[in-house]
C-alpha cells in the first residue's frame, strides 16, 4: 500500500481526518477457509496499516485526550470519500465495512457508536485514496420515556388494575 503523498491528516477536539489508501476491493477482502468466510490477507494488512497510521496521528496531536473523551460520551458520524481511478471499476459501498472496522478497531471504538454515515465517490486517476472524517456529534442521552414499574404488569403482559 502506498502511503506517500496521500494528504494532510488532522485531529481536533471534535474531528479526526485521515487520508488512507483505498481498501482492497470486496473480492479481495474475504476468503473461504474450511467453509467459513474470513478476512483475507489483504484485508488484514489493510486494517493493520490503518491502525498504525491512526495511532501515529493520535500520538502527535495535542487534542488526543479531549477527542478520545468525546468518543466515550457522544454520537459519531463517519464520512468516507472514495477517490477511485475510474467511475465504473468499484462500487461505492464495497469499502465501507472494512474502512469503518479498521478505523474503529484502531481506536478501540465499538462501531455501533456511529449514528450517521456519509459515502462519496469521486474520481482521481492520479491519486486514488480514501478521505475519512470521524466527527463528534451530540452527546448521547439516556432514554427519556418513562418505564412502568414491573409490579404494574401482570404475568400475561397486561397492565394490572390499581383498583381493588
Amino acid at each position: 500500500m502506498d502511503w506517500a503523498n496521500l494528504g494532510d491528516d488532522s485531529l481536533s477536539t471534535r474531528e479526526l481526518f485521515v487520508v488512507l489508501p483505498l481498501p482492497p476491493s470486496i473480492n479481495h477482502q474475504y476468503a473461504t477457509v474450511n467453509g467459513r468466510r474470513v478476512l483475507a490477507s489483504p484485508g488484514r494488512h489493510y486494517k493493520t496499516a490503518v491502525a498504525r497510521h491512526l495511532l501515529s496521528v493520535l500520538r502527535q496531536s495535542p487534542h488526543r485526550t479531549e477527542f478520545l473523551m468525546h468518543l466515550e460520551t457522544h454520537a459519531l458520524s463517519l464520512s468516507l470519500r472514495f477517490h477511485f481511478k475510474t467511475a465504473l471499476r468499484r462500487d461505492l459501498d464495497g469499502g465501507l465495512k472494512i474502512a469503518q472496522d479498521a478505523i474503529c478497531q484502531a481506536i478501540d471504538l465499538n462501531d455501533n457508536r456511529i449514528t450517521e454515515i456519509h459515502l462519496h465517490k469521486d474520481l482521481d486517476s492520479d491519486r486514488p485514496r480514501l478521505e475519512c472524517t470521524l466527527a463528534v456529534r451530540e452527546p448521547i442521552s439516556r432514554s427519556t420515556r418513562s418505564i412502568r414499574p414491573l409490579s404494574m404488569i401482570s404475568k400475561t403482559g397486561r397492565r394490572t388494575s390499581s383498583r381493588s
